[in-house]
């Protein structure tokens, strides 16, 4: 049981024989144990660093899977290269919004007629509340069955007539209009068009009713071709686009409809790509950083799935997609890269790109085996692969060294623990002893004196 390193003089106390003399068992046990709790303080340090490693390539690979699904949207032929805007030369006529199925392209349409909706209302009466006089009358939507309407004295009023007619769900909505002159019941129907129309007959109460409008369809011609529609929304006209009617056109006025892709769109899945890069190489570049004047080095510096994941950015993002004309790097997109690795997107060369070569900007991203999104895509695929992936396997082998680490902290602490009781006991003893020593030398001391005098 060892016991070099320890400072006696400081630990012993009593200046003289007939002081109490002993030792800080606690401080002795401290002293004695400290070389073997430095062992434990720098295992503990070093699972910290491991948990830092595991947080840092967590978070990277997060970042990764995020930029993953950038360049996924990119490479997609239904993503944002499949958005088409819209745009019409008389907005007062009808508006239009494209969505999937849209192809680029120019229509022309002119509008002879809007849907419109039929309409019925009654006579005026002194008020809502009323009685109208019991009796019945048949309501008819368009072509479907007819209906009874029965008024009794639980709703002879223009209010309990709304209520029991809407109620039925018949198609129409029923309600009451009141002006300075009285109230009148109005019917409307539910649907526009022709199909729509409302026919009352057989009417035996106190009220009569008269056509506030007919149900027509909308009539009109695109490219040519004549359509009637129910509705003034229209949506099996020209595939994938919705036309919106608003108003009608002159016979020599017609309305010019373009659909053409939404570069805006694209533009906007580039930066985002470009943004989420930046992200990840910013970061991997803070990880990287080696002592400098704080004496600091970087999480992951000299690790090897994080060295091969800014490998595989930087190789990608200089790279490009042969045989594609003007559109070959993202240098022709107007993206460059800086010196620390990240890119710099010039907006107006972008959006001239995408203006002018749309559909070689598309063939650069996605080109079967060549695409730039495509092979990104696939490098990040690999990368973050749950099972064989760097990333995955590198979290895997901190992980088990971790738990080998952890295990021998708590095997070493556990002896620790029982050789502190032992020394603690061992110390204690020689404690008892050098407190009974002053009181021992006394009495040697008393004895040798009473020899002395006799």
């Amino acid at each position: 049981m060892g016991t070099s390193g320890v400072d006696w003089s400081t630990l012993a106390s009593g200046s003289d024989s007939t002081s109490t003399a002993g030792i800080d068992v606690p401080t002795v046990v401290s002293e004695v144990l400290q070389p073997q709790t430095q062992q434990v303080t720098q295992w503990q340090t070093e699972e910290t660093t491991y948990n830092n490693q595991t947080t840092a390539l967590q978070q990277l690979n997060t970042q990764l899977q995020t930029l993953l699904t950038d360049a996924n949207n990119l490479n997609d032929p239904l993503g944002s290269f499949d958005a088409m805007d819209t745009s019409v030369s008389d907005s007062s006529v009808l508006s239009a919004s494209a969505g999937s199925g849209a192809v680029a392209g120019t229509h022309t349409i002119s509008v002879t007629s809007l849907a419109t909706t039929s309409s019925e209302y009654s006579n005026e009466v002194a008020s809502s509340s009323t009685a109208i006089g019991t009796g019945a009358f048949t309501l008819q939507v368009g072509s479907g069955s007819a209906s009874t309407i029965a008024v009794d004295s639980s709703d002879d009023t223009l209010t309990g007539l709304a209520a029991a007619i809407n109620k039925q769900n018949l198609g129409v909505t029923a309600s009451v209009i009141t002006d300075a002159g009285g109230s009148r019941l109005t019917l409307v129907s539910n649907s526009s068009g022709a199909a729509g129309n409302i026919t009352i007959s057989g009417n035996t109460t106190g009220l009569s009713f008269d056509v506030g409008s007919k149900g027509q369809d909308a009539s009109l011609t695109v490219d040519g071709v004549p359509i009637d529609s129910s509705s003034n929304t229209i949506t099996t006209a020209i595939s994938g686009v919705t036309l919106n009617l608003t108003g009608t056109t002159s016979p020599s006025s017609p309305v010019t409809l373009q659909v053409s892709p939404d570069t805006s769109q694209v533009a906007s899945a580039i930066n985002t790509f470009v943004s989420d890069y930046n992200t990840v190489i910013t970061n991997l570049n803070s990880q990287f950083t080696s002592g400098g004047s704080s004496g600091t080095t970087g999480t992951l510096m000299g690790d090897t799935a994080a060295e091969m994941v800014q490998s595989t950015l930087l190789g990608d993002a200089a790279g490009g997609a042969s045989g594609n004309g003007a559109i070959s790097s993202l240098a022709a997109l107007g993206i460059t890269m800086n010196e620390d690795g990240t890119l710099t997107v010039d907006s107006s060369q972008l959006s001239t790109a995408l203006t002018n070569n749309f559909q070689q900007v598309q063939n650069f991203f996605q080109a079967t085996s060549t695409g730039f999104a495509q092979k990104f895509a696939s490098d990040l695929n690999n990368l973050t692969d749950p099972t064989n992936g760097p990333i995955a396997i590198d979290l895997n082998g901190i992980t088990s060294s971790v738990s080998s680490l952890q295990s021998e902290i708590t095997d070493f602490q556990a002896n620790l623990t029982t050789e502190q009781q032992s020394l603690t006991t061992y110390y204690d003893n020689v404690n008892v002893t050098l407190q009974s020593l002053p009181s021992l030398l006394a009495s040697v001391n008393a004895q040798l004196g009473s020899l002395s005098t006799t």
